[in-house]
């Protein structure tokens, strides 16, 4: 621990930091509160589900006692959680920390979440639970497909970003024209409440792909080992969850409850998991290769912890 923590003028500054899956930031965050006065804020929107912890990755039970994280475990598998509503309830949290004179510290690799608050989010509607099973049932009878023409004929601009393999971006879009006969491109030219104060943003990534590609490997053989199939499988058992919940697409998750159908067996399974871990892992890459005011780290470097303390102070300097 430090022996003097820093005493803010101001708000605390928010730190946020980013990186792709499995290069080492929750380690990062820990250690960072073993030396500043910060409270973890998940930024994840696999994290969020209560019951899928091995899968996810999730902090154990030891670590979220030493080291609480807010907004993990904060949603059942069978529901849906928006960008809007990680705002909204990340801002409330951000704020109870810097009313504590502590460090909200924003730790995660899902980057719409990022973009949403820094960035500010078009006040959209809420879901709407009778809308999007409608839609669903219309897709389950006519296909996705058929889903993302609907969506070319209302909304050309959205359907011209959303893939047609993409149900529950079809399915937020269609339900925004339905519920308020206005399109999501037109809604999202406002933008709402935003991150307010100093932020310091930080990411931390491999020197090579290969080593992030070496612990994604090792990692999802460790979940394997750890029960990750009986995870699911009790998942299964449930009526209310299916494969196209936004839960179930979560990487790994996917690809497990495709192979208990008896889609392919557990070898491919595992090459499908962590093929699909590492395309996430390149498409956060390539979101924060574009990010403005970024301060990278090396995954590999052991002074990392030190690296982050030297910009906190020099960040307070300025």
């Amino acid at each position: 621990m430090v022996s003097s923590p820093p005493v803010f003028t101001n708000k605390p500054p928010v730190i946020c930091l980013m990186g792709p899956t499995a290069s080492g930031k929750t380690a990062l965050a820990m250690a960072l509160c073993d030396n500043l006065p910060c409270d973890i804020v998940s930024v994840d929107s696999a994290l969020i589900y209560r019951n899928m912890d091995i899968g996810t990755a999730k902090p154990t039970a030891e670590e979220l006692q030493q080291y609480p994280h807010r907004l993990i475990d904060i949603k059942d598998a069978a529901q849906s959680y928006s960008v809007a509503e990680f705002c909204r309830d990340v801002l409330a949290e951000i704020n109870a920390i810097r009313d504590q004179g502590r460090i909200p510290l924003l730790v995660g690799g899902t980057m719409m979440y990022f973009k949403g608050l820094i960035e500010g989010i078009s006040p959209l509607p809420e879901a709407d639970a009778e809308i999007r099973q409608k839609i669903e049932q219309e897709a389950q009878a006519f296909g996705w497909q058929h889903m993302h023409e609907q969506l070319l004929a209302c909304d050309p601009q959205a359907a011209e970003r959303i893939h047609p393999n993409d149900p529950q971006r079809i399915t937020r879009a269609l339900e925004v024209f339905r519920l308020t006969g206005n399109t999501l491109s037109q809604l999202t030219e406002t933008k709402g409440d935003k991150l307010a104060g100093d932020v310091l943003q930080i990411a931390i990534a491999p020197s090579e792909r290969k080593t992030l590609h070496q612990r994604i490997e090792l990692r999802f053989k460790q979940m394997l080992a750890q029960g990750f199939k009986d995870e699911v499988k009790s998942l299964m058992r449930r009526d209310d969850l299916h494969e196209n919940l936004p839960s179930i697409r979560c990487v790994g998750y996917r690809q497990m409850w495709q192979h208990l159908q008896g889609e392919f067996d557990e070898q491919e399974m595992e090459f499908r998991g962590i093929c699909a871990t590492r395309q996430l892992a390149k498409r956060q890459l390539t979101w924060l290769r574009k990010w403005p005011n970024l301060t990278w780290l090396t995954m590999e470097d052991e002074n990392n912890l030190a690296k982050v303390l030297t910009l906190l102070e020099q960040f307070q300097a300025k």
